[in-house]
């Protein structure tokens, strides 16, 4: 062991001369924080802690909405161990902490109008059995029953009503609730719903009825009106083909607005009949995803966010008839939290890997761009930090796939340089140029290019996309995918085709072992997080409320054909072919792919003579929240691939 960590340190101390470190030999370790247990994981030295301090010491600021009352913003940042709600009073001014909670707490909002109470959610280590609290004082007032899931809640616009969905009827059904924070005992069950993908998607401006919306798959979603005395449902939609519904919000003037598919291949802005359910898009077709807009006050502007090919672009629009008012500039990034303040403000978050996630004011009478909050970046300029090109490559059948590919400086590492490709999530999920925070000391002090794919399946390319992996016998149709970028990018001279590792979380991290085990000859190691190593254990359990959804992704595991062939598809079946160092790492509440998922995997490649290393968290579900875990996994990650991909 202690001939190993002196080899790290040497290794480290060569590639990062700018971050000298002290002389090798026998010196202390980090003590692992108590939740974590290492099975196969050397302990991290402290000279390792010291040179990349400065990559641990970022944090970030997403906008959660504006303070009707006092005019300011609310943000969600972290100053200690876990992410908490602050509110921030003017452009520049100290972050002022809401909540105080050993647990992260992801976001929160304050009730439109009078602003007079502020709901936030959160989970316990991980489990995402989220519950509703109304904040006061600092202390979390429990508005939920403490054991169900409950997600998805939306203010009325006069900010009486609250309406949210919960698994607390049966653990598994998304019913339709509705509460007055303010009053206790006034939640009442409004709707009884089966499945997992029920949720309210707006309340009319009478507060009488509401938009609900359920979700089949990331490309079938239907509408309903809700009347919230009652309960009666009535479909609002009326498609005999699958659509996809995203945002949906009420003008003061009535009309109802909604992002859909239901004119071509990708979502566009446009105006639902209220009566017919029929949509028409507002302004010239979409070349891209809408992903979210927001109505101004006056109804007379909208913003909107489309996603283009990955990167985000911010339009002004006029309500009207959907011409082009202004598209400010922000630069390579991806913004989200998009909302207008009373006074006719819009607010955002935007994160670039030059920017590490920051609130931001838009003043369209003028244009300027007023930066809210400062997020510390340990130190380092993050204008240093590179920024990505878009690499195309044509895949086994001739689709084009595209990827953001981040090179080190090539001044201060010359020649062939090792690649770590880190495939995302969902699959409905997207690789896109964000803030990479502590994965820039792999670019900057290491000299390690970062490749971000995304492969069939991804979203933000149109449905059709989006569905081409759709189901048992066209999974792995995405993992040739990576074998094409790969085949593509060792034929740049830049990198060393010798060098390349895989890692990726969640179905990134079946990606992984399925990269592994199809293409074991392209890689010197992978790294799975939280990641799916048999579909048919997957299947039967993960949480009750996601099986359906799940089942429309990736087959039905309870039909013989489609369960052989998704035993066929499993990087557990044929374990045996993973013939490089292996590392996965999972949390132990995790209710999205359960530990067993990594547990077993780890187990098969150990029976047959290969190397896995396995680092769990107690505390912790589907990823690592808490900072002290997120570092200590940073650091034995980056020990594992300077092992196998630095020497």
């Amino acid at each position: 062991m202690i001939r190993l960590l002196r080899a790290v340190a040497v290794s480290l101390a060569m590639a990062a001369p700018a971050l000298p470190l002290p002389a090798a030999g026998a010196e202390p370790v980090v003590p692992p924080p108590p939740a974590l247990r290492l099975d196969g994981i050397p302990e991290v030295p402290v000279s390792l802690r010291a040179a990349t301090q400065p990559y641990m010491e970022f944090r970030t600021a997403s906008f959660q909405g504006w303070d009707p009352k006092g005019g300011g913003m609310i943000i969600a940042t972290r100053f200690g161990n876990a992410q908490q709600v602050h509110r921030v009073a003017a452009p520049g001014a100290m972050r002022e902490q809401l909540t105080f909670e050993p647990e992260p707490v992801p976001g929160g909002s304050f009730a439109p109008v009078a602003g007079d109470v502020l709901l936030v959610g959160k989970d316990e280590g991980g489990n995402e059995n989220f519950q509703l609290y109304r904040v006061e004082s600092g202390r979390l007032i429990l508005l939920t029953d403490g054991r169900s899931r409950n997600t998805g809640a939306t203010w009325s616009h006069d900010g009486r009503q609250l309406g949210f969905s919960s698994t607390a009827r049966n653990g598994r059904d998304s019913d339709l609730w509705l509460m007055d924070p303010r009053v206790p005992g006034s939640k009442r069950l409004v709707a009884e719903r089966d499945g997992g993908g029920w949720s309210f998607a707006d309340f009319a401006p009478d507060g009488k009825t509401a938009i609900i919306r359920q979700t089949v798959s990331v490309t079938d979603s239907r509408l309903f009106r809700l009347d919230l005395a009652s309960g009666a449902i009535a479909p609002l939609t009326r498609n005999t083909a699958p659509v996809a519904y995203g945002r949906v919000r009420h003008a003061p003037d009535g009309r109802i607005f909604v992002t859909s598919d239901a004119l071509g291949d990708f979502r566009e802005l446009g105006i639902l009949d209220a009566q017919t359910g029929a949509f028409t898009r507002l302004g010239a077709p979409a070349r891209w995803d809408v992903e979210t807009f927001d109505i101004s006050p006056d109804g007379r502007r909208i913003a909107t966010v489309s996603n283009e090919a990955g990167a985000s672009v911010l339009r002004i629009l006029d309500a009207q008839d959907g011409r082009e008012l202004a598209r400010p500039a922000l630069g390579l990034g991806v913004i989200g939290g998009l909302e207008w303040s009373p006074r006719g403000t819009l607010g955002f978050t935007f994160s670039g890997n030059r920017s590490p996630g920051d609130a931001f004011e838009l003043v369209p009478e003028t244009g300027a761009i007023i930066r809210w909050t400062q997020s510390e970046t340990g130190g380092l300029d993050p204008a240093a930090n590179v920024e990505p090109e878009l690499v195309r490559v044509r895949s086994f059948d001739g689709l084009e796939v595209t990827g953001f590919l981040y090179r080190p400086d090539r001044m201060r590492f010359p020649g062939p340089r090792p690649l770590i490709v880190s495939i995302h999530g969902g699959p409905e999920a997207q690789s896109r140029p964000g803030f990479l925070g502590r994965n820039n000391f792999l670019l900057n002090e290491l000299g390690v290019a970062l490749f971000y794919p995304n492969v069939r399946g991804s979203t933000g390319f149109g449905k059709t996309f989006v569905a081409l992996d759709n189901g048992p016998w066209l999974r792995e149709n995405s993992v040739k995918d990576i074998e094409a970028f790969v085949r593509h990018l060792r034929r740049d001279r830049s990198l060393d085709a010798a060098r390349f590792g895989v890692t990726g979380g969640s179905y990134g991290g079946y990606m992984t072992y399925a990269s592994l085990t199809l293409f074991p000859d392209l890689w010197r190691a992978g790294l799975s997080v939280v990641g799916i190593s048999d579909f048919i254990t997957f299947l039967e359990n993960t949480a009750g409320y996601r099986q359906d959804l799940r089942r429309v992704e990736y087959g039905d595991e309870r039909v013989p054909e489609q369960r052989a062939k998704l035993a066929e598809i499993s990087p557990l079946r044929r374990a045996e072919r993973i013939r490089v160092p292996l590392k996965v790492v999972t949390g132990a509440n995790d209710p999205r792919v359960p530990a067993s998922e990594a547990e077993q995997m780890v187990d098969a490649v150990r029976r047959r003579g290969g190397e896995a290393r396995h680092l769990v968290a107690a505390n912790e579900g589907h990823g690592f929240q808490r900072k002290e875990n997120a570092d200590y996994q940073f650091w034995t990650s980056l020990m594992f691939w300077q092992e196998h991909l630095l020497r």
